[in-house]
């Protein structure tokens, strides 16, 4: 019985993977000294107890073997007992631990940077602030802090729909937990967490505040002939963004994926050094309609199914706008002469030898750069293929841009 039980409890602890080995090695510790203790006595007391009721002639073969079955019984129900004690033992232990080692729910201001104090952000908060913008999922706002510092406020509203699905309390929980994720990414070309706040139907996240804002902000100053964006510029944001996806499929461990990179997602600081935004919020986000934003990758259409090749997808299209100045939804994309979609359009005029009229033609000036472009658009078309596989690695994009220009 002894062995039985040491076994069935050692395979049931075997199997939580998450246990530590300290609970692991006590609780078979206990089982051994319950099995040494108390199973060989209640034998032996059980013997004892058949062979004293035994006539003292004790030559009769049938009553021998009646109580032979006795013991043999009494056995097979201990080992069973002791089988089934074991069992329950190892499941109650899983359990705490699994109670134990699960996110805590937290309320109220989680900071994560010594800038910002819980009361200062909570004053903050409940004040009319500025809007900056708002998309399917939430509201950007401006604040600025009793302290001076001026922080950007995402408001993520997940739960409005009211769904019981969308209101339980597991995925509040994946939320709080990705978040926890986000918080301790550390990279120059990704937006860092600085703190969130927990409500009943809402998390609002706290960033560092951008003054130049998104990708889409500056494009549309470009294309309102508010801004200039020169091409070394233009390069160094598709570098910076995709060095930041670079960190996170290569450096992250487990792999991290954006799921949503796009324009306005790429957030610009005062030197227009790009930081990637809502890393990896997209797929807790249920009401975000990434198919009409047109940097989505067709095999996520098709089947739903993401991988850091997308993001490879999506880069391209940034790239692409970069590079022509025009955005994936344009009418002009609704033409038959575009292709229908700015990466087909790319595709015929660089296999036609005219990549040269889809460049932006407030960038274009002396022939070096014109050179570079060029390459550019060869790399854009390539991160745009049908085919995942046929798209290059973060890795290697990194390699192919940086070779463009020094940096």
């Amino acid at each position: 019985m002894c062995i039985c039980v040491i076994f069935s409890a050692f395979f049931f602890f075997a199997s939580m993977a998450k246990m530590s080995g300290c609970i692991v090695t006590v609780a078979l510790l206990l089982l051994l000294l319950l099995c040494l203790h108390q199973t060989p006595v209640e034998c032996k007391e059980r013997l004892i107890r058949q062979l004293s009721s035994q006539p003292s002639s004790a030559t009769k073969p049938q009553e021998f073997k009646i109580g032979f079955k006795r013991v043999i019984l009494s056995i097979v129900l201990g080992i069973l007992t002791g089988l089934i004690g074991a069992i329950l033992f190892a499941l109650l232990i899983k359990i705490a631990v699994q109670y134990i080692n699960q996110t805590p729910f937290l309320k109220g201001p989680v900071i994560f940077s010594p800038k910002i104090s819980s009361k200062t952000l909570q004053s903050a908060l409940a004040n009319e602030n500025q809007l900056l913008g708002s998309s399917s999922n939430g509201k950007y706002y401006k604040t600025v802090l009793d302290n001076g510092l001026t922080v950007a406020v995402k408001v993520l509203e997940p739960f409005d729909s009211g769904s019981p699905e969308m209101q339980s309390k597991s995925v509040k929980r994946r939320i709080q937990q990705e978040l926890e994720v986000l918080a301790s990414l550390r990279h120059r070309h990704l937006r860092s967490l600085r703190a969130y706040v927990r409500e009943s139907d809402r998390f609002s996240l706290v960033y560092d505040y951008m003054p130049m804002g998104s990708l889409e902000d500056a494009m549309n100053g470009v294309r309102e002939n508010h801004l200039e964006l020169r091409w070394d510029v233009r390069l160094r944001i598709a570098v910076g963004v995709i060095k930041g996806l670079q960190y996170l499929h290569f450096t992250c461990v487990p792999q991290i994926l954006h799921y949503n990179l796009k324009p306005t997602n790429v957030m610009l600081d005062a030197e227009f050094e790009p930081r990637l935004a809502d890393c990896g919020l997209a797929k807790l986000m249920p009401n975000i309609d990434r198919a009409t934003s047109g940097y989505c990758a067709p095999e996520c259409l098709q089947n739903c199914r993401y991988t850091d090749k997308s993001d490879i997808f999506s880069f391209g299209m940034i790239l692409g706008v970069l590079l022509t100045g025009r955005y994936p939804t344009d009418s002009f994309f609704r033409e038959a002469v575009s292709g229908g979609s700015l990466g087909q359009w790319l595709r015929h005029l660089q296999q036609a030898g005219e990549a040269h009229e889809a460049l932006d033609k407030s960038i274009l000036g002396e022939e070096v750069e014109e050179d570079e472009m060029l390459m550019a658009v060869r790399i854009a078309v390539v991160c745009l293929s049908d085919s995942p596989d046929d798209r290059p690695s973060s890795d290697e994009l990194v390699t192919m841009l940086t070779q463009l220009h020094s940096f």
